[in-house]
């Protein structure tokens, strides 16, 4: 598998941190742009919006941990591995498509640090399970395979209601091991234009 990789060689990974949060970064089980929250961001009772895509996001997650344990357990869980962007390409193209879910967080960058294990893989999947549709559990396995393999949504050409589904590919990295911050590269995650 090539889009795993355990090694000592020094990474750079990227994550969309809150003002004065530390590293290490997103944890699925915390919180974190690849996932909504129930409640609002400035906090209150979740709305029936909410409720349905924390649903749905329980739904996609709890069928990619499912697979992942049956073909791919060698990888890093998403429920436990820390969620990174491979570029700092991938976490501006993620705040393009999401940028309610990176609104006044920072990119932060980091640098491995030590022996790790980080798998790499295109988060446009996650978007393609959240869409309001019916898949079969075939269908759901496939999606699994396509995300653990590493294949991109651009590269398998989708569809939804009957139309072709395109998305840019956003490279999420799964990663277990250590982090150290590398100062400089701060950037808003504010709208462009505002500070």
């Amino acid at each position: 598998m090539d889009n795993l990789i355990k090694d000592t060689a020094t990474l750079e990974l990227f994550c969309w941190l809150d003002a004065g949060a530390d590293l290490p970064g997103w944890d699925i089980l915390k919180g974190s742009p690849f996932g909504a929250t129930l409640a609002a961001p400035q906090g209150g009772a979740p709305s029936a919006g909410d409720q349905l895509l924390s649903v749905q996001n329980y739904f996609a997650e709890y069928h990619l941990e499912y697979f992942r344990q049956r073909r791919y357990n060698h990888f890093p869980s998403r429920l436990h591995a820390l969620l990174q962007f491979a570029t700092r390409t991938d976490a501006m193209t993620f705040r393009h498509k999401h940028p309610d879910r990176v609104f006044g967080k920072n990119l932060s960058c980091s640098r491995t640090k030590g022996a790790y294990i980080c798998s790499f893989h295109d988060a446009s999947w996650l978007d393609y399970l959240r869409l309001p549709h019916s898949l079969s559990l075939e269908t759901l396995d496939e999606v699994a395979e396509y995300y653990w393999s590493g294949r991109t949504v651009e590269e398998v050409g989708l569809t939804f209601m009957n139309e072709p589904w395109q998305e840019p590919p956003v490279i999420e990295a799964l990663y277990q091991g250590s982090l150290e911050p590398v100062w400089g590269h701060e950037q808003s995650g504010w709208l462009p234009g505002f500070r």
